[in-house]
């Protein structure tokens, strides 16, 4: 599996108000259930995604997994992990370049002159969406 984002930084990207409409292949964590450090993948075939009617919400439902005591969730109990491909979609057409810089990755967007930084790739593209979103 890729490299996702920490659960820390996908919490806060959440908080800032980064909305998560859940599409197939997308990632994502069930934090304070003891599932903190496993990541779920929505699946058409094993975990999907159902709209309860008349605006009830959405939940996440497990199909066919049977070691798990879990049926569904609902959606906000779930906190998205988005791909380092949707991060870049998420930062828009100001986005430049990723590039490396000693041992940190930085992206580089051109509406700023500030440099988002990090260990990973895709914690330096969630970092710039954070800031982005906190302006």
């Amino acid at each position: 599996m890729e490299p996702v984002i920490s659960l820390d930084l996908a919490v806060a990207l959440r908080d800032a108000g980064l909305k998560w409409l859940p599409a197939p292949g997308d990632r994502f964590a069930i934090p304070d259930r003891d599932l903190d450090d496993d990541v779920f993948v929505l699946s058409d075939m094993t975990i999907e995604v159902h709209d309860l009617p008349a605006g009830e919400g959405t939940i996440i439902g497990f199909n066919g997994t049977t070691e798990w005591a879990l049926d569904d969730v609902d959606k906000e109990e779930a906190v998205w992990l988005p791909r380092e491909d949707q991060l870049r979609e998420l930062l828009g057409p100001g986005f430049r370049r990723l590039e490396r810089q000693g041992s940190t990755y930085v992206v580089i967007v051109d509406d700023t002159d500030e440099l988002y930084g990090a260990d990973a790739p895709e914690d330096a593209y969630a970092t710039a969406v954070l800031r982005r979103l906190l302006r």
